[in-house]
Order: C-alpha cells, then structure tokens, then sequence
C-alpha cells in the first residue's frame, strides 16, 4: 500500500498531525516506538483543557480520537532507515517492515543530555524538572535550585524568580555569568554559586539539599537542571535535512524542510519551547501544509 503519508513519531506532534491528516481522508502510517521523552513526567501542563494530565493518559486519549478515523494506521515499531524512490519513500523497521509513502513528517522530537550529577534521575521527574513553564507553578515559594551549564542560565534564572524568591543558582564550575549579571541576580536575592555540584540528596523523590564538591550543603525542595537537547534520530541527517543553528531541522515555517517530501514537526524542527501544546499545534501545521501539497500535485495531474 502506499500511504499519503507516514509520520514517523507519536508524541504530540505527530498525534495531531495524524488527527489532521485522518480528517483530510489522507491515508496515513503512524509509526510509533512508544517511547514517549516525557514518561518520567507525573503531570503535563499549560494544554489547555488537559492540564495536569498524566503522559499515559493523554496519550492513550490522543490515540483513541486518531484512531477513529479509518485512513489512519497505527504501527508500532522502530524505524531504522528512510529511502527516497520514486514513489516518495520507503520506511523500513528493525523487523523488516517496509512502508511506502508519498510525503514523510519527522517528529521524532529530541532527547535531553543532563549534566552528570550524582543522585540527578532519582528527583528528575518528582522535585527536579527542566521546564519552568511547566513544573513551576508545583515548586512556587520552595527554596528552589537552578543548575545549568548553559549561556541560557541568567535568562532562566530570571524567570525563576516569578515562582520563587529563594533561588540557588549553580554554574556548575562553569563561568557564564558576568559580574554585572551575578550582582544583579544577588540583588533580587538570589544566591549564585560557581563550584562544581556534586549531588543531589534527598529520600523518595523529594530533594533535600545541594551538595558541591567543596563539601558545602545547601537545603532546597525542589529546582530545575537544563539539558542539552539534541535530535532523538538521525533520519533527517540521512535524508539531508538542513539544520538550524541549534541543531533542530529547518524548515519553511509551514513544515517544509530543505529536501522535497520531508516535513518536520514539533521538537524536530524547534528545541524551545518544549511544550506539549507548541508541538501539537506545529503537528497540525504541518499536516496542513502536507494536505495542501499532496492537493496541488492531485489537482494538476494529467
């Protein structure tokens, strides 16, 4: 069979491309590794209508409305390769399944590198996120801890200080903030400390202090580490896919990318925010944009 499209990913993005696409009556493989990056996650938040929802059950919901619609196949597996023929593409998974499509939507999202500190992945999730926008309305008024080892860290910390006074800032060992910077952080109250963090303490999830490498403890409730986002797969590196200076894959603002065929969606294409309305609402562009050019070569074949 060939597909309109195959979408290969089925967090947000790709769900609600999918949900789009299935309305147009476009036949659509949903390739799916059910992997999700947030399952860590108790709550998701700032979707209107769903927040507060639980990873499993927002997407057991999204897939029981994308399912719904009879052209859209729900396949649940790892793709491993994605060719260009003349047809479109073939998508191929470590079992041997090949899909033919006409168009392809990337939206494998990225995967986040957190700097390696002792006892991190045992609050990540429950005391300690990376979203503000997401996770700190819970940790409003808390002693709070930011650590980052990004340039990103005196904006973030400045955002900070809208949920909470009582704000530790880390460089871990790293020298990103000015002096100007670091005085005017102190000057709002918060704490900045340049030693390198040595671990996170704490029983069942709740974090209890901060200890660095020169043996200072620092008590906090909760806090946020900034990760690295990089490309969850390498398809669009391998289909030739430009990038954007940040590492995401470029595109038109509509979906495009730079290679005829391919669209990226959601955290594909963009790294911030990362939020589960952002990506869906990029997934529904982009499954516009695929339905208008699918239209046009229908409407003007011979």
């Amino acid at each position: 069979m060939l597909y309109d499209c195959a979408i290969i990913g089925g967090g947000p993005a790709g769900l609600n491309a999918a949900l789009v696409l299935g309305r147009a009556r476009r036949s659509v493989a949903l390739i799916d590794n059910n992997r999700p990056r947030n399952a860590v996650t108790h709550a998701s938040h700032g979707f209107i209508t769903r927040d507060g929802v639980t990873p499993a059950e927002f997407r057991h919901v999204a897939y029981e409305e994308v399912l719904r619609y009879p052209s859209v196949y729900h396949l649940q597996t790892e793709v491993i390769s994605v060719t260009k023929n003349e047809s479109g593409f073939e998508v191929s998974d470590s079992l041997g399944l090949r899909v033919q499509a006409r168009k392809l939507i990337l939206a494998t999202g990225v995967k986040e590198i957190f700097p390696e500190i002792e006892g991190f992945y045992a609050f990540y999730g429950k005391s300690l996120f990376n979203c503000p926008y997401c996770d700190g309305w819970e940790l409003r008024d808390q002693p709070l801890v930011l650590v980052s080892n990004s340039s990103a860290i005196y904006h973030t910390a400045k955002l900070l200080l809208n949920w909470s006074k009582d704000l530790l800032v880390c460089t871990n060992g790293q020298t990103f903030l000015s002096d100007e910077q670091k005085e005017r952080l102190q000057a709002k109250g918060a704490v900045v400390m340049e030693q390198p963090v040595a671990a996170f303490v704490g029983h069942d999830g709740q974090l209890e202090y901060v200890s660095f490498t020169d043996g200072t403890q620092v008590p906090r409730a909760g806090g946020f580490v900034t990760p690295q986002f990089v490309q969850s797969g390498e398809l669009g590196e391998r289909l030739g896919c430009e990038r954007t200076e940040s590492g995401g894959l470029q595109t038109d603002g509509a979906g495009r990318t730079s290679i005829p065929g391919v669209y990226a969606a959601g955290d594909s294409s963009y790294f911030m925010p990362s939020q589960l309305i952002f990506a869906a609402a990029d997934g529904s562009r982009t499954a516009a944009s695929v339905n208008l050019d699918l239209t046009e070569e229908d409407f003007n074949e011979c």
